[in-house]
């Protein structure tokens, strides 16, 4: 193949139609000439790999990477400016998390959504027939109510879609410069454009680019942050009755970590942890049972039968399902499920590695996560170890038949609930939420609290296990700035990141809300408009002309509490149903 930056215009383009057999298109005069000698089988591979190998540049005014939510309502964005724009996602699904199972969303106050990330609530509104109930929103839909809405939004915005297109893993990204020139996906296409924004939960097209990011978490004194760092002891997902972190023999217990802890506020690079947003329905048609997982271990789960025990002895009864995971109900008998408590679906400690991993480290580390909670899952359901009450509780619920139904049933988003972040022109740190919340460049704004997963669990002073990490810490709405997105200019001039954005991992915490990468995504797509429409950098834009457009589009840049707020706020203690 002849060098990244000088390859020759597209001559082949290949597809598939569907019924999984590849179809080319010419699109220049050089015949694509294939010798057939050989099997029909493996000539069909050949000829495959030939028409990667010669690959296709396409160009456009703006190119998103990754479908997520932001990356969504990113591309739809520009496209509504008039901009050519694509849309390209490594898998073969839109929407990330809130068609992967995240239903139940993390709105905070609802009145700071606005713009097209409100326009996605609306029209889930419809979708459930609102209007019906004198209403204009629903906020929790099913996933693959979720992944039509978004797909219907790409496709009025005229914004073209490629699925199944990851970022070459090496030499991905070409740079003109402080220019981001082109991007190359795996099947040897090349995508040209003006402007390009990382959507991706990962950052890989930003780390390739050269940018500079971090992840893990600060020390405290790095930003001034008391929040920073490794966390002192904590209240909420913890254990709470006692458990020794070692068996009779000695020998460490599984799911807990040898590591010493430091001193809290000290950084280290432990991630968040991440898990699956299951989706279970209680409806019998649509259940389907917890199967065992290849290689299930009970022992795995020693420790969380010593829990059980404990409480059990503490408590004086087996403890109820939702101490152990959230079950909030979204519509049709489905619920969205979440970690709750000491030991839940959070695979604590799973997560550290996959900043910086490659494609394939990553991999494993999606399924090293559903080999833990399928385990977990089948251990609640069957266990002689778990509570008779309890089992039955869980076995009331069962995956959802018609729910991700390309991947058994199963997610097709791991939570990537933090990875790589960006360290851009402007850092949001602990401050911007609390105390400076006020910002010259606004585009949008945040009300979620601080909402750190633990990053692992380990032995306490004591000799008994803890958790370590969480942080649940309430904050008053906060305008986001537009510099969070903002590379610095010396290292890319026409690159935006609204996902894996300029942030400590406090403020991370708070600004990592769905609805909040969409607004980011919106003001992304209006931002590269101005930047291709100006000629100028993407930190020299005029930010007046970006809030006054926004504006225009919906976007809530001041809080303004709805006046039945604090109504609302008493009925559920007067109404039980």
């Amino acid at each position: 193949m002849p060098a990244h930056g000088g390859r020759a215009k597209k001559r082949v383009e290949m597809s598939l139609d569907p019924a999984g057999k590849s179809a080319c298109a010419t699109a220049g005069p050089m015949p694509l000439v294939l010798h057939i000698a050989i099997t029909m089988q493996t000539s069909a591979l050949f000829f495959v790999a030939a028409l990667a190998a010669s690959g296709a540049v396409r160009d456009f005014d703006v190119v998103v990477y990754g479908g997520t939510a932001g990356g969504v309502v990113a591309a739809v964005g520009a496209a509504r400016e008039g901009l050519k724009t694509a849309l390209l996602e490594p898998g073969g699904h839109l929407g990330g998390m809130v068609s992967g199972g995240l239903g139940w969303t993390d709105y905070g106050k609802k009145e700071v959504i606005g713009g097209y990330a409100l326009e996605f609530y609306y029209r889930v509104g419809r979708h459930y027939q609102m209007p019906l109930h004198g209403q204009d929103l629903a906020w929790r839909p099913e996933p693959h109510v979720a992944e039509e809405i978004f797909r219907s939004m790409v496709k009025e915005a005229g914004v073209t879609l490629f699925e199944h297109q990851r970022l070459r893993e090496k030499g991905g990204v070409r740079k003109d410069g402080a220019r981001v020139a082109g991007i190359a996906t795996e099947n040897g296409d090349e995508f040209t454009a003006k402007v390009f924004i990382d959507s991706s939960y990962e950052g890989d097209l930003m780390a390739q680019a050269g940018v500079t990011y971090t992840f893990g978490r600060e020390s405290s004194s790095q930003y001034g942050e008391s929040l920073a760092g490794v966390r002192d002891q904590t209240p909420y997902h913890q254990f709470l009755v006692d458990v020794p972190a070692h068996d009779a023999a000695g020998k460490l217990l599984p799911e807990v970590s040898s590591r010493q802890l430091p001193p809290p506020g000290t950084a280290d690079k432990a991630v968040q942890s991440y898990n699956y947003r299951m989706c279970f329905t209680d409806v019998a048609a649509n259940r389907v049972p917890f199967a065992r997982p290849a290689g299930y271990d009970p022992a795995r789960y020693e420790l969380l039968a010593r829990l059980l025990r404990a409480r059990m002895q503490a408590e004086g009864r087996a403890p109820a399902l939702n101490s152990l995971m959230t079950l909030d109900r979204i519509p049709n008998g489905k619920t969205d499920v979440n970690n709750n408590g000491a030991f839940s679906t959070d695979y604590i400690g799973g997560s550290w590695n996959y900043p910086d991993a490659s494609y394939a480290e990553r991999a494993r580390i999606w399924q090293a996560h559903k080999d833990y909670q399928a385990g977990l899952f089948y251990f609640l359901a069957n266990d002689p170890q778990v509570p008779e009450a309890l089992r039955q509780e869980l076995n009331r619920w069962g995956l959802c038949k018609d729910e991700f139904t390309d991947t058994d049933n199963w997610p097709h988003q791991l939570y990537i609930r933090e990875s790589r972040r960006m360290v851009g022109e402007y850092v949001v740190v602990q401050k911007d939420l609390q105390t400076e919340r006020a910002k010259p460049d606004p585009i949008g704004m945040g009300s979620y609290n601080s909402d750190s997963h633990n990053v692992e669990r380990i032995v306490g002073p004591d000799g008994n296990v803890r958790n370590e990490g969480d942080m649940q810490v309430g904050v008053q709405p906060y305008q986001i700035p537009y510099r969070v997105m903002l590379p610095k200019q010396a290292e890319a001039v026409n690159l935006l990141v609204p996902v894996a954005f300029s942030a400590s991992h406090v403020a991370y915490s708070s600004l990592r809300m769905e609805p909040q990468y969409m607004i980011l995504g919106h003001a992304a797509g209006v931002a590269a408009k101005l930047a291709i429409e100006s000629g100028k950098p993407v930190q020299a834009i005029d930010v007046a002309a970006l809030i006054a457009t926004l504006r225009k589009q919906g976007a809530v840049l001041e809080y303004v509490p709805s006046p039945q707020a604090p109504a609302l706020q008493t009925f559920p203690r007067l109404v039980r149903q």
